[in-house]
């Protein structure tokens, strides 16, 4: 009967379509800006971009046998989470709040209501419609980030009920704490420009909550497929990664042209430390460290692109590459089976980035949106918020993804067996070979 289930899903949200019709255009007083609307259309393209590049980055670490699997799930996230989305899940993000923590999803239940020049309040120049479709890749590349860290042993059909319940549990969540007017989190004063928190920091603390629980794999060591795809996917999420930081000023505007420029500059800065601590190391300088370094840049200054200045974000860069590259090799000497280390790269480099918007942040940046300014300009409260909120979300994170995995696991077994492993994910949960 469990085969069964999600084609009754599907044929529920076809019935659907036909008894709940969202055609209602409602005008409200946004004035729409043309510029910030071709902008922010093309940033949204720019961040979709970015879940195909997650696939070649991972999917050319991983083993030959297993790299279909490990690109395949990236991109059934574009599928699965897109229509949780339209259905419900951006009225959990950003519907009406529930004592700040959840949004109601009625508010926006099947794009209700998103027709005509409906405004968000923090976007007032752009469509409506058009913020929900930003917000979705945000979205839809959480969870597959999260991919690396059990790369080579999880059943797929598992893999996507857990996805499932990631985002309705812990991302849609922490979205709405963090980004909507009335959040929890956001009503304290926490700064997150793009995602550091919401993104980065929930799918670094669900990898090591899978590692942990999925335990190490039968054949942990392995060479990479292909690293010609891990410098393509690089170059794709860099790419993206405009769409991702400037696209969160919301319009084109002098805002989104920091966040590009903070953004490319943390980004060299960390892939350049990366390759001088392996060189340090007795290592030679290596195609795949520059890379990793350069997406650890990426991720730390997520949170911060938008409040920090550009000098700023090159200590930014460098940090976050020295202490990732730190934890990476702790990591190497655990028990701890986290395959593309997603953790000391997502989760270590999204928390240094949050602790570090509290360090640089100034209200010459971005007045409008910061209460304050950091540590490094003498002032405390911006700081503390933002440790705070950290181990907050660290905990929530961390345990509701533990909570997550036992229940997807009771439901249907999350580890492949044996045989399977041995054989590779590419032909045994999907009959498919390079």
């Amino acid at each position: 009967m469990k085969r069964y289930v999600p084609f009754a899903i599907l044929a529920f949200l076809v019935i659907l379509t036909f008894i709940y019709p969202s055609i209602q255009v409602v005008n409200s007083n946004g004035k729409i800006d043309a510029a910030d609307t071709a902008w922010m259309l093309s940033a949204t393209g720019l961040v979709l971009i970015m879940t195909p590049g997650l696939a070649f980055f991972y999917g050319g670490m991983v083993n030959k046998k297993n790299v279909i699997s490990t690109m395949f799930q990236s991109f059934i996230c574009m599928a699965v989470i897109t229509v949780i989305w339209i259905t419900f899940g951006f009225s959990l993000a950003f519907g009406n709040s529930i004592h700040g923590i959840i949004g109601d999803p009625r508010t926006f239940f099947m794009m209700k209501g998103m027709l005509g020049n409906q405004v968000w309040k923090l976007a007032p120049t752009i469509p409506l419609l058009l913020f929900a479709m930003y917000q979705l890749k945000f979205a839809i590349i959480t969870p597959a980030l999260i991919t690396g860290a059990f790369a080579e042993r999880i059943r797929f059909n598992s893999y996507v009920v857990f996805i499932c319940l990631f985002f309705v549990c812990i991302y849609a969540p922490l979205a709405h704490c963090t980004w909507h007017p009335d959040g929890l989190l956001f009503k304290l004063g926490v700064l997150d420009f793009a995602g550091g928190t919401v993104v980065h920091m929930s799918a670094g603390w669900a990898a090591l909550a899978s590692a942990l629980y999925l335990k190490r794999r039968n054949e942990p060591n392995h060479s990479p497929a292909r690293i010609t795809y891990v410098m393509i996917g690089t170059g794709l999420l860099w790419f993206g990664w405009f769409g991702f930081n400037a696209g969160s000023a919301m319009g084109a505007n002098p805002l989104a042209v920091t966040a590009l420029a903070t953004s490319t500059t943390a980004s060299a800065a960390a892939a350049v430390c990366w390759i001088n601590v392996d060189l340090l190391r007795g290592k030679k300088p290596s195609a795949m460290g520059a890379c990793i370094g350069a997406v650890v840049g990426l991720v730390a200054i997520t949170p911060a692109a938008g409040f920090v200045s550009i000098p700023h974000s090159l200590a930014i860069g460098v940090i976050s590459s020295l202490v990732s590259n730190l934890v990476v090799e702790w990591r190497t000497r655990t028990t701890i089976d986290d395959t593309l280390d997603v953790f000391p790269c997502h989760g270590v480099g999204g928390m240094v980035g949050m602790v570090l918007t509290g360090v640089f942040a100034h209200k010459n940046i971005n007045g409008g949106n910061t209460t304050g300014n950091g540590l490094f300009f003498g002032e405390w409260h911006l700081f503390l918020t933002q440790l705070e909120a950290l181990v907050g979300v660290s905990i929530f994170a961390f345990f509701g993804s533990l909570l997550l995995l036992k229940i997807t696991d009771m439901i249907t077994p999350l580890r492949v067996s044996a045989e399977e492993e041995a054989i590779g994910l590419d032909i045994s949960q999907h009959g498919e070979k390079l």
